[in-house]
C-alpha cells in the first residue's frame, strides 16, 4: 500500500506555506472542489462529516480546481468567501491545484497513483474525486464525484477506528 508524503508542501487558501506534516497521525479526506459545479452542494455534506468527526481525528482538506469546465474561475479570497458564505466551510481549504496534467500537485500524483480510478486509470474525471487516507498516511480509497459525503461516511468512520 503507498503512503503520502507528510512532508509535501502545501499552500493554504490564504497563502500560507505549510506541509502535509500538519495532520500527521489524522484520517485524511483530501478533495478537489469547485464553486460552480453541480456538485458543489456536496461541500455540505463534507462540512457536516468534518464537524461530527473531527474530534475522532477526521480532516478534510479542499483542493480547489479549475481544470474541469472552469468551474473554479475565482480567486483565492473568492473562493474562500462562496465557501464560508454558502457552506459555512470550516476545513482546511488549499490554493487553486492541478489534479491531472503536466503540473499535477505532488500530491495528487501519490494519491492517483495509489488508488486508481475505474479500470484504473489514474487521472482525475472530475470535481470532488475524493481520497481516503489512514492515520499512516497509506492511502486507502479513491470515491468518484458522485458518491456524497454521507454515503462514503461508514469508509471514513472504518479508517478511524484503526
Amino acid at each position: 500500500m503507498e503512503h503520502i508524503d507528510w512532508n509535501t508542501p502545501l499552500r493554504t487558501l490564504r497563502g500560507e506555506e505549510t506541509t502535509l506534516a500538519r495532520y500527521e497521525g489524522k484520517v485524511l479526506m483530501v478533495v478537489n472542489t469547485a464553486s460552480k459545479c453541480g456538485l458543489t452542494p456536496q461541500y455540505e455534506g463534507l462540512e457536516a462529516l468534518h464537524k461530527e468527526l473531527a474530534d475522532a481525528g477526521l480532516v478534510i482538506l479542499g483542493f480547489p480546481c479549475d481544470q474541469f469546465g472552469n468551474q473554479e474561475p475565482g480567486s483565492a479570497d473568492e473562493i474562500g468567501a462562496f465557501c464560508t458564505a454558502n457552506y459555512g466551510v470550516t476545513f482546511p481549504m488549499f490554493e487553486k491545484t492541478d489534479v491531472n496534467g503536466e503540473h499535477t500537485h505532488p500530491l495528487f500524483q501519490t494519491l492517483k497513483r495509489a488508488a486508481p480510478g475505474l479500470l484504473g486509470t489514474e487521472g482525475i474525471k472530475w470535481n470532488f474525486t475524493k481520497f481516503l487516507v489512514g492515520r499512516d498516511g497509506a492511502v486507502l480509497r479513491r470515491f468518484g464525484p458522485t458518491e456524497t459525503p454521507e454515503a462514503i461516511a461508514p469508509k471514513v468512520r472504518e479508517a478511524l477506528a484503526t
